[in-house]
């Protein structure tokens, strides 16, 4: 019980992390393989299921929210709106590449949506980033036991 536990705890922790919501989900990831309990590759890939579940709803977020920046409450300014459109017009799909980064990561995703990017090409690009991230630092954590 204690396994789907930790396995349901990390799927969480890793979409609300990939969301707009201020969370990060390494320290469960790395909490976690280092206790030893738990395969490191399952660890790896619920985590990263988690992750890229929770850019899709950032896509999904990006495709519904646009027809709202006109109102007040609308959480970015016009101004910000179209500088990330710019951007990722400029940079293309390719900087979906960079969406495990921290705090660009997230509008990446949303604005993804937002452009219409194509949902198949936008998690196969998500996934190789947030997987290999956490490949990474699955490799990096078992090294250092």
């Amino acid at each position: 019980m204690l396994g789907v536990a930790a396995y349901g705890g990390l799927f969480l922790a890793a979409f609300a992390a990939a969301t707009i919501l201020p969370m990060q989900s390494e320290a469960a990831l790395v909490g976690l393989i280092l206790t030893e309990r738990h395969s490191t590759i399952l660890l790896v890939t619920v985590a990263s299921f988690g992750n890229v579940s929770g850019s899709v709803a950032n896509w999904f977020l990006g495709r519904w929210i646009e027809r709202f920046k006109d109102r007040r409450w609308f959480p970015v300014s016009p101004a910000a709106l179209q500088r990330a459109q710019e951007w990722y017009r400029r940079y293309g799909k390719w900087s979906l590449l960079a969406s495990w980064l921290p705090i660009v990561g997230h509008p990446i995703t949303v604005v993804a949506g937002v452009l219409g990017e194509p949902l198949r090409t936008f998690v196969l690009l998500v996934a190789v980033a947030k997987v290999g991230r956490y490949i990474v630092l699955a490799a990096a954590t078992i090294g250092l036991t």
